[in-house]
């Protein structure tokens, strides 16, 4: 009875089952999520080991102390790391805390003590978006007399016009297409194991039929849409090796377009598209359910005025919205937004 009391006050003893069972079958979280916890609590093990020089089989949880949490911090500052990163980390110890406060009364003071180390302030970075004119010689840079080129410009055009995240891309088979719909769509595995239908205009349809006729003949439904053949064996294609697309179109038009930023990457495509929705007057909710998030405050952080917006509001104050583009009027478009049919 005495070796279980004294196992069940060590810090780490209940980690195994917070990352292994309440996260990902009570708490629904998604494998990202509890990576990132896991992580957290890794390196909090590594600084009472390497800087503290406390084992992990003396560590408890009444060790674990507002002021103990406050040097962690300072530490991972002095380390370099970004104010998201310490946050991140802190943020994984408080649920952990909590999670074991919940079960035990008696640890609920610690928990709260926790809660009471407060988060570094973080510095909002402007999140980089695409031009138009970049964007249209990035999608047109891929040749299209070669398979590859084909394959290539499909990808960076489905990226963008579903705004869907690459690691949705790269979970989409050929029966996540449904291509001879009244409104085409593809069906969307996202985040947190939810799935979304997500339409797509009959440019981007076009784009993936010639694609199909060259790389799927056989339609084989559980094969991946976009995948690679490494020794024989076929997978789905690696966000790195999309990322490499990416890149290597964009090295081949920096020359003629400097204002491209300077390391394009697959999100950028999903943030010029929210982005210019949003400008161009799509209402806040219906940029959300595109994107599949569960909250439109997520979304807010796409809500940038273009310059022309900042322009007008400069010059007069009590400037009417800007005038939407003219397919944004258009019902049967609209609804493609929405993902109905």
């Amino acid at each position: 009875m005495k070796n279980n009391q004294l196992n069940k006050s060590l810090f780490f003893s209940k980690t195994n089952d917070f990352l292994n069972i309440y996260l990902p079958m009570q708490a629904m979280k998604s494998v990202n999520t509890i990576n990132t916890y896991r992580d957290g609590l890794t390196v909090f093990r590594k600084y009472l080991a390497e800087i503290k020089q406390i084992s992990i089989r003396k560590f408890r949880f009444d060790n674990c102390t507002h002021e103990l949490l406050l040097e962690y911090m300072a530490y991972l500052k002095e380390k370099g790391c970004e104010a998201t990163t310490c946050n991140n980390r802190l943020a994984a110890i408080r649920a952990y805390l909590w999670y074991v406060a919940d079960g035990e009364i008696s640890m609920q003071s610690i928990a709260l003590a926790a809660s009471k180390v407060p988060f570094l302030k973080e510095i909002k970075k402007v999140k980089e978006v695409i031009n138009p004119e970049d964007f249209a010689a990035l999608l047109a840079a891929p040749l299209t007399t070669t398979k590859i080129g084909i394959r290539d410009r499909t990808i960076m055009i489905l990226l963008y016009d579903s705004a869907i995240r690459v690691t949705e891309l790269r979970e989409l088979t050929v029966s996540s297409l449904n291509l001879t719909a009244d409104i085409p769509y593809i069906r969307v595995h996202g985040k947190g194991d939810k799935e979304r239908i997500v339409s797509i205009n009959d440019k981007t349809v076009e784009h993936i039929r010639k694609y199909m006729s060259i790389y799927h003949v056989d339609r084989d439904d559980h094969r991946p849409l976009f995948y690679t053949v490494i020794n024989g064996y076929l997978s789905a294609m690696s966000t790195g090796n999309v990322e490499r697309i990416i890149n290597k179109y964009a090295e081949i038009i920096r020359p003629d377009h400097p204002t491209l930023p300077e390391k394009v990457h697959p999100h950028m495509f999903r943030r010029t598209r929210a982005t210019g929705l949003y400008q161009n007057g799509v209402e806040m909710e219906l940029v959300s359910r595109i994107l599949g998030h569960a909250s439109t405050q997520t979304t807010r952080i796409y809500a940038t005025p273009s310059m022309e917006i900042l322009k007008a509001a400069m010059v007069n104050d009590n400037v009417d919205a800007p005038e939407t583009e003219e397919w944004l009027e258009d019902e049967e478009e609209l609804a493609r937004l929405c993902g109905l049919r």
